[in-house]
C-alpha cells in the first residue's frame, strides 16, 4: 500500500505553532478554534458512545492528539467523567487546559507522544485526525506501525478503538489494523457519487483488538 507524501501537517512544529496562534486567538476573543471533520463529525461519533451500552458514564476514555480538548468537553457534558486527552503539542495542551479551566470542567489534559509508550488501559481509545497527521510525517510506515501496536497496548478486549479518517478509506484502515484488530462496526457518514463510484469524505471505523 502505497504511504502519503510527508507534509508539515505531520511536523511537531506545524502543530505547536498552529496551537500558539489558537491560544492567542482564545485569550483575545474566546474562540476555542478550529472542530477538525466539523460538527457533524463529533456528533456521530458522540451518539455511537451515548447508544453503546457497554461505555458507563464512569468508562475510562482517551483522546489520542486532543488539540483543544473539545471533543472531551463534549463527552463531559453528555456525563462522562473518566477523560484523559494526550497531545505531542505542548500548545495544544496549554490550549486545553486553559478552555477547561475557564468553562470549569475537570478533564486531565498532558503532553505525550504517541509513539512513545503509553500508560494504563482505556475502555475508550478516540482518534479524530491523529493517525492521519502520522501518515504524513516523515517515515510515516514505521511511526504508522509505532502507532498501531501502542494503541493495541492501552486496549483490553473490551475497549473500543474509535478512529476518524480523511486520508484513509474504510477499506484501507482495515487492511493497515488489521494484525492486531477486528473491525466492529462502521459509523456512517455522508457519502458522494463520482464516476459512476460512491465514496465517504470521512470514515469512522470502530475496531477491536483481536
Amino acid at each position: 500500500m502505497e504511504e502519503l507524501e510527508p507534509s508539515e501537517l505531520g511536523t511537531h512544529e506545524y502543530w505547536n505553532h498552529r496551537y500558539e496562534t489558537e491560544i492567542a486567538n482564545y485569550s483575545a476573543h474566546g474562540d476555542a478554534g478550529e472542530i477538525w471533520f466539523g460538527d457533524d463529525t463529533v456528533e456521530r461519533i458522540l451518539r455511537w458512545i451515548c447508544k453503546t451500552p457497554e461505555i458507563a458514564k464512569d468508562s475510562s476514555i482517551i483522546d489520542l492528539g486532543c488539540g483543544n480538548g473539545m471533543f472531551l468537553i463534549d463527552l463531559s457534558n453528555e456525563g462522562y467523567s473518566n477523560l484523559l486527552g494526550v497531545d505531542y503539542s505542548e500548545k495544544a495542551v496549554e490550549l486545553s487546559r486553559n478552555i477547561a479551566t475557564a468553562k470549569g470542567y475537570n478533564i486531565t489534559y498532558k503532553q505525550a507522544d504517541i509513539l512513545d509508550d503509553l500508560e494504563g488501559t482505556y475502555k475508550v481509545i478516540h482518534d479524530k485526525g491523529t493517525y492521519d497527521a502520522i501518515s504524513l510525517s516523515e517515515n510515516a510506515k514505521e511511526n504508522r506501525q509505532k502507532y498501531i501496536v501502542n494503541v493495541k497496548n492501552i486496549m483490553n478486549k473490551d475497549s473500543f478503538f474509535i478512529i476518524t479518517s480523511c486520508n484513509w478509506t474504510q477499506s484501507e484502515l482495515v487492511e493497515h489494523f488489521k494484525e492486531h484488530f477486528q473491525l466492529h462496526q462502521v459509523v456512517p457518514t455522508p457519502t458522494f457519487k463520482f464516476g459512476g463510484k460512491e465514496g465517504s469524505v470521512v470514515s469512522i471505523c470502530i475496531f477491536k483488538r483481536i
